[in-house]
C-alpha cells in the first residue's frame, strides 16, 4: 500500500492539450472511366459501384442464390461492378430477373410457383410482388377464412402465443403509472379518515 502512494506522489500532472482536428478527407474510389454511379434495373436505382451479384440483390425478390445464378447464366463476371455495363447487357439481365425459367433456372428458385390464378410458374419482383402479396391478403380476408381474419385484427396469423407477444406496446403485468396515481389518491383520504385502534 505505501508503495502504490509514493509512486502517485511522484507523478506529475500533465497539463492537457487541445486535440487538433485534422479536416475530414473524403475517400474516392478510383473511378473507371464509363462507369456509371446509379444503374436503373427492374424499376430501382441501383449502386454502380458494387460487385454485379451484390448489386443486383437490392432489388425486392431477388435473394443471393437467385441473383448469382441469374449472373452466371447471363454469361457475366460476378465480380465486375454493375456500372460497367452497357444498356444492353443490363435488359439482358433484366430479362434474366423477369423471366428466369426462360434461361434455365430451376423452378424451386422462383417465388410464385403454381400461382392461384393462372397455374404458372413466376418470379416476381419490386411492385409486382409487394401487390401479388396484397392482393393474396385482401383474397383470404373476402373468404373471411381464418387467416383473413387474423390479418384484419392485426394478431399473428400462424399460430404464435399471444399471451405476451404483440400486445401493442403494453408492458406485461405491470400497472401503468395514471391507474396507480388515481389508486394512491382514491385510497389517501380513507386512510386519513379511518379511526386509529387501540394496540
Amino acid at each position: 500500500m505505501g508503495s502504490k502512494r509514493l509512486k502517485d506522489a511522484g507523478k506529475k500532472e500533465k497539463p492537457t492539450e487541445e486535440k487538433k482536428e485534422l479536416p475530414k478527407v473524403k475517400k474516392v474510389k478510383n473511378k473507371i472511366e464509363g462507369m456509371r454511379e446509379i444503374v436503373r434495373v427492374s424499376e430501382v436505382n441501383l449502386d454502380g459501384n458494387k460487385k454485379l451479384g451484390n448489386a443486383i440483390m437490392g432489388v425486392k425478390g431477388i435473394g443471393k442464390t437467385l441473383a448469382n445464378q441469374i449472373v452466371i447464366v447471363s454469361g457475366y463476371d460476378p465480380n465486375s461492378p454493375l456500372g460497367l455495363l452497357k444498356e444492353d447487357d443490363v435488359k439482358k439481365i433484366e430479362d434474366a430477373i423477369n423471366n428466369p425459367s426462360k434461361y434455365g433456372i430451376p423452378r424451386f428458385m422462383l417465388n410464385r410457383r403454381s400461382d392461384p390464378i393462372t397455374g404458372e410458374d413466376n418470379h416476381l419482383v419490386s411492385s409486382k410482388l409487394k401487390f401479388a402479396v396484397k392482393s393474396d391478403i385482401d383474397a383470404l380476408k373476402k373468404m373471411r377464412c381464418y387467416k383473413g381474419i387474423r390479418h384484419e385484427i392485426g394478431l399473428p396469423v400462424r399460430g404464435q402465443r399471444t399471451r405476451t407477444s404483440f400486445r401493442g406496446g403494453r408492458a406485461v403485468g405491470v400497472a401503468k403509472k395514471k391507474e396507480q396515481r388515481t389508486a394512491a389518491r382514491k385510497d389517501a383520504p380513507k386512510a386519513a379518515a379511518a379511526p386509529k385502534g387501540k394496540k
